[in-house]
């Protein structure tokens, strides 16, 4: 099981990126998958997931409305696209799945086992 991030960089306040997490070693869409971060001096914590079970999807409060999660089953790959950036939005993001097969995901920590390394995001003028 890999889960390879990448998208981050430097943005401007109100500009938008969007982050791609590339599974390897299991079919992304049966299972768990999350974004979380962790900034400067802070718990990591749950930005967004996407449930196997039915595909909804759930977001802290703080993103809802600016960041949207999807997949792309073809290329078993999840994506966080976020608008509206807000310097408080800067922090190492991270994807990471629970591997449950067909269950409604969680944004807290607890058995997300597997993550991706990380990429940075940074909102600054």
């Amino acid at each position: 099981v890999q889960l390879q991030a990448s998208g981050g960089g430097l943005v401007q306040p109100g500009g938008s990126l969007r982050l791609s997490c590339v599974a390897s070693g299991f079919t992304l869409n049966l299972y768990n998958i999350g974004w979380f971060r962790q900034a400067p001096g802070k718990e990591r914590e749950g930005v967004s997931c996407f449930s196997s079970s039915d595909g909804t999807t759930y977001y802290t409060d703080s993103v809802k409305d600016r960041f949207t999660i999807s997949r792309d089953t073809t290329k078993n790959t999840v994506y966080l696209q976020m608008n509206s950036l807000k310097p408080e939005d800067t922090a190492v993001y991270y994807c990471a799945t629970d591997l449950r097969l067909l269950s409604a995901c969680a944004l807290g920590l607890q058995g997300y086992d597997y993550w991706g390394q990380g990429t940075q995001v940074t909102v600054s003028s």
